[in-house]
């Protein structure tokens, strides 16, 4: 990594596309891109109904949308819409392959560039597959809530039954448009927000290596930086995250009328909707995303290289 520390010995360096053994980095990633999933999930489904309610008509906040959706609806509840939502492992391996590949081209330039532009080009290429995946695990992720279902038997199974209705339902409604419903708005959304993360993650490593005591290992370094980075990247594009899920689950092709309805239904607080289940989910979920991707980079890094990299 071209780095600002002061001390040289200190430096954290990026591995690069052509430094990794591809067969290793794609086999080892699937893996872990699948835990990953698991993981942060509910924090999704979470985060998604509070940006569609209206108001607290239902869910006051983060961890009261937490409990009542884990004592009506079960553990299961926080996993609506997973099976379909996993298919987001395509369009994962995607993203970092264009983001990689994005930075081996501007090898001339600054890494600041190098992120910004190979950051916003990943998260345009993965659009393609991650936008129907939104809307159709968004319909799941609102079904049933509210409801008390600890009393209904036998227990519900995680099929794609349900996908497969909603699937039909939209194609009957709008056709194959309706599974771009917010394609434009998504674009706005995360097409900053992954521009903005990866310099944003370089940059706090980059100071934190600045005045870190050289013993400590890299990784931790890297570790704290992604978290403050999803932080930064997520409070700046919230508003429009807001707006993004909302003409998915509710239809519309104007984002500026979306917003003016947002702002005259809550104001400006409106914008702020789902931003601390956003941050909340984020960052430890940047936390393992890093630790494990850097992990995965250093694991799959080619054998000759492996004696120049500290970690």
């Amino acid at each position: 990594m071209e780095t600002m520390s002061a001390d040289p010995t200190n430096q954290i360096r990026i591995i690069e596309w052509d430094d990794m053994d591809k067969r290793k980095f794609y086999s080892f990633g699937l893996f872990l891109s699948m835990t990953i999933r698991v993981t942060v999930y509910p924090t999704t489904l979470i985060k998604t109904r509070l940006q569609i309610q209206r108001g607290t008509s239902l869910y006051n906040g983060t961890f009261d949308a937490f409990l009542k959706i884990t004592r009506q609806e079960g553990i299961r509840g926080l996993y609506k819409g997973f099976l379909v939502n996993s298919i987001y492992l395509i369009s994962g391996q995607m993203y970092i392959t264009t983001y990689e590949v994005s930075r081996q081209q501007l090898s001339g330039y600054s890494n600041w560039i190098k992120s910004l532009v190979g950051g916003g080009m990943a998260s345009l290429v993965g659009q393609g597959i991650s936008v129907p995946i939104d809307v159709v695990s968004q319909h799941l992720m609102l079904q049933g809530q509210g409801k008390d279902r600890r009393k209904k038997l036998p227990k519900e199974r995680l099929t794609f039954g349900k996908a497969q209705a909603v699937v039909v339902e939209l194609f009957r409604r709008d056709g194959v448009a309706g599974f771009y419903r917010g394609f434009f708005a998504s674009m706005l959304t995360t097409i900053p927000n992954s521009a903005l993360w990866w310099p944003f993650y370089h940059f706090y490593a980059e100071q934190l290596a600045s005045v870190a005591p050289s013993y400590l290992p890299h990784l931790m370094l890297q570790a704290v930086a992604g978290p403050l980075a999803a932080a930064t990247a997520n409070t700046l594009t919230n508003p429009m995250d807001i707006v993004r899920a909302r003409l998915q689950v509710e239809g519309g092709k104007s984002i500026v009328k979306k917003f003016k309805q947002l702002y005259v239904e809550e104001g400006l607080w409106g914008f702020s909707k789902g931003l601390s289940a956003r941050i909340i989910g984020s960052m430890p979920t940047t936390f393992v995303i890093v630790v494990g991707y850097e992990t995965l980079k250093k694991l799959s890094l080619r054998s000759d290289l492996v004696h120049t990299r500290q970690w």
